[in-house]
């Protein structure tokens, strides 16, 4: 290859590299989805869920099922109205939120408007973290205000009443809450802000 040739290439790849800057990592997944159930109204009081509401880091490492998983993973991030808002509330309308899924059976991305799971890595990534059952990674952007730490706030907060309510056990973690991030189809400037740690109450 002549030089001038090799140097055009070269700037060609990278301004390819540059405008793609924002998209995501590609990740080492099969991309099998699953459709989950929605879950049904009525149940424990929101005040009774509310009450017992309680960190417990005993918890069992076998995985929860799907059904489950859908009300966890609604309560987080789900879409509960027709004008396709969700169950927490955004600062400014920033809808800029990411839940992850990690279990046995591979990393899933949750995606809110199907009400599906995708996944995005495979194998049983959970040494990662603790070994729980279940760890959902809240994800966002990085940004000054603060908006998206916030969020995920909101989300773990959502997502503990629902394992109030189903009688799971669950705990907030800082510990090595990036793990994935590399691996992870986050965009640019995207990270995990914290994990939350779910399954049946350990005996």
């Amino acid at each position: 290859m002549k030089r001038r040739d090799f140097l055009l290439c070269a700037s060609a790849a990278c301004a390819l590299s540059l405008a793609g800057g924002a998209s995501p990592v590609m990740a080492a997944g099969d991309g099998k989805t699953f459709v989950l159930k929605k879950p049904e109204t009525g149940g424990k009081s929101l005040v009774q869920c509310l009450a017992e509401r309680a960190t417990n880091r005993a918890i069992d490492r076998g995985d929860v099922d799907l059904d489950t998983l859908g009300a966890l993973l609604w309560a987080a991030w789900g879409v509960n109205r027709d004008n396709g808002k969700h169950v927490v509330p955004t600062a400014m309308n920033r809808q800029e939120c990411q839940v992850y899924a990690v279990r046995g059976d591979g990393v899933w991305e949750y995606l809110p408007k199907e009400h599906a799971v995708r996944r995005v890595l495979e194998g049983d990534r959970r040494g990662a973290f603790d070994g729980s059952g279940l760890i959902l990674l809240y994800c966002g952007p990085k940004d000054e205000r603060g908006f998206a730490a916030m969020h995920a706030g909101s989300m773990y907060q959502d997502v503990g009443l629902m394992c109030a309510s189903l009688g799971l056990a669950n705990c907030v973690k800082w510990q090595n809450h990036d793990a994935l991030d590399r691996e992870l189809p986050l965009p640019k400037g995207w990270q995990t802000f914290i994990t939350h740690s779910i399954g049946k109450p350990a005996a």
